[in-house]
């Protein structure tokens, strides 16, 4: 990949600590983080390392204790809770591990509560064709294997046509057929629509997938790689 892309997500210093004293917890240690518009980039750590901290900051989910983070031109370390649910629901889809839909509800009926608040959405159907589902929309997520769950909760993310995508531990309770489902439609998605895509995960062979590839622990970014030949998922060892 080039590095005169324009920048994503930018970070200076960030640190988030949790508790004070002796009990303090020290989440992230001065991150410093340039993200280009546009790509891929898988962020690898062990548990505990940092990185949905990280995540949940450029999310704007948490406030950091000190630094800067910045979305294009947009500082989010100076938004206040308003301006921040302003810019999650404007810029930003979550794709998690457990996948959080309504049970009573079918994977159309899941999707439509983002497109109903959106403003520039695409239909519940179209996204669920994104995703490969056109023939599960009206099924309950009871009727519905793991990985299909998986990607109604992708549908959803994507339905309000998000400039970034963060997902977190997507295929961490998948097995490895469904796991692989899950990445296709995330790289399909990445390339399509050219959203800017963070994905958290603890399996190494997943950073194979992206442009980019970034390293935590301790709370800190203690390696960067760029990915100049990304492989198809298919190809992914699980």
């Amino acid at each position: 990949m080039t590095n005169n892309k324009k920048t994503a997500f930018r970070t200076e210093n960030l640190v988030k600590t949790y508790g004070s004293g002796e009990t303090a917890v020290h989440a992230l240690r001065g991150v410093d983080l340039l993200m280009p518009l546009g790509e891929m980039t898988v962020l690898l750590g062990q548990s505990g390392s940092g990185k949905s901290t990280l995540v949940n900051i450029l999310g704007g989910l948490d406030s950091a204790t000190s630094g800067k983070a910045w979305f294009l031109d947009k500082e989010l370390t100076a938004l206040n809770d308003k301006a921040l649910t302003n810019y999650r629901r404007e810029n930003v889809g979550f794709v998690f591990q457990f996948y959080n839909l309504v049970p009573s509800l079918t994977a159309r009926e899941n999707v439509a509560l983002v497109t109903e608040i959106s403003k520039n959405p695409m239909s519940p159907e179209e996204a669920l064709e994104r995703v490969g589902l056109k023939n599960r929309m009206n099924h309950f997520p009871s009727q519905l294997s793991g990985g299909e769950q998986q990607r109604v909760a992708i549908a959803r993310a994507i339905a309000k046509r998000p400039n970034i995508l963060l997902c977190d531990e997507p295929t961490g309770a998948l097995d490895s057929k469904t796991g692989i489902g899950v990445l296709e439609a995330l790289v399909d998605i990445n390339s399509e629509l050219n959203t800017t895509t963070l994905i958290i995960t603890h399996n190494a062979e997943i950073q194979r997938i992206a442009h980019r590839i970034l390293f935590m622990a301790d709370g800190q970014i203690t390696d960067e790689k760029i990915n100049r030949n990304p492989v198809k998922p298919s190809k992914v060892k699980w």
